[in-house]
């Protein structure tokens, strides 16, 4: 159906899928897991089975769609609809066609972008961010990515703006899983969060993470296990966070004080998660690198929640 658009927020433990109507409303969704092992086709097979799944929910074929749109992690290029380098997903070291293979398996035409991009500007269109021209969005989750509208357009520079996760916190500091040292990402990423939780617990520092990953039957340290430890006065798990919240901190303050944005939308799985509880935190820890203290932007959690993402893929179609 001509006003129907498929969306695919691709992430690094869940693909969640929607089809959109022309006033921006979910008539269809599905959600599945990111595949843990195998690779590229893998994770593609599992987006197109995801997104059948939303457009037959919403009584439709994938073939009958205007579009799909897909936001990808890793370097997505939107001319060519080539995925490389999403080094947060099984396997992905290189460059894969995902648009073109999505295309042969859903029937219909597919447009590529950056994941956290797409997702700050459905904020800006359709959620936290519509009452703002310049926003920068901090998707806090696997990774930690970031987006960027100013004067009312995206702002992509030449394909790979918005890197908030790899700016430099710390110079030589904790490795990154992009192989660098000192980046955001280092200390506020789900899965290098994970990483230093699990060495500290080998160490003999005392956690319930990994006990409370096995009871509810999780293969990663979620941010409901992470929400789950800190309800329970885990120590370790404080101490995570605490660290991702001052890394956060400092790296939004560094972005605000180059572009001066009207707003920072926080999204992301940990951002949703907790975005208002550690508001107050959060926004401590960047009053102390900005420059212009005395007139902060805007800090606002994401109100399209897990939906945002596909949300925002689903409007790649229509540009």
């Amino acid at each position: 159906m001509a006003d129907l658009r498929g969306g695919i927020d691709l992430g690094g433990t869940k693909i969640q899928t929607a089809i959109v109507d022309g006033r921006g409303d979910v008539v269809g969704q599905a959600r599945r897991p990111t595949p843990t092992g195998g690779g590229p086709e893998d994770v593609a097979a599992a987006m197109a089975e995801a997104l059948r799944e939303a457009a037959k929910e919403a009584g439709v074929e994938s073939g009958d769609l205007a579009g799909v749109g897909v936001g990808s992690p890793g370097d997505a290029d939107e001319k060519t609809g080539v995925v490389s380098a999403a080094k947060n997903l099984p396997g992905w070291e290189g460059s894969f066609p995902l648009a073109e293979k999505l295309k042969q398996a859903l029937g219909t035409e597919v447009e590529v972008g950056n994941d956290v991009q797409v997702a700050t500007e459905a904020e800006f269109h359709l959620g936290a961010g519509q009452e703002f021209e310049s926003l920068l969005g901090v998707f806090w989750g696997t990774g930690v990515g970031g987006g960027l509208v100013l004067g009312g357009k995206p702002w992509l520079g030449r394909g790979a703006a918005g890197e908030i996760g790899h700016m430099v916190v710390k110079r030589g500091g904790a490795k990154c899983p992009c192989g660098r040292k000192g980046c955001l990402e280092a200390y506020a990423g789900r899965s290098a969060m994970e990483a230093e939780a699990r060495r500290q617990h080998e160490e003999g520092q005392k956690t319930d993470l990994f006990h409370l990953m096995e009871k509810h039957d999780k293969p990663r340290l979620t941010s409901g296990i992470w929400e789950r430890a800190l309800d329970h006065g885990d120590h370790l798990a404080e101490k995570l966070i605490e660290r991702a919240v001052e890394a956060l901190g400092t790296g939004i303050a560094s972005a605000v004080n180059l572009v001066d944005p009207e707003a920072v939308i926080l999204g992301g799985g940990l951002g949703v998660r907790f975005g208002e509880r550690l508001m107050d935190p959060l926004c401590e820890e960047m009053s102390k690198h900005l420059f212009v203290d005395e007139r902060p932007p805007a800090v606002r959690v994401v109100s399209l929640g897990d939906l945002g993402g596909a949300i925002g893929a689903s409007l790649l179609v229509s540009r």
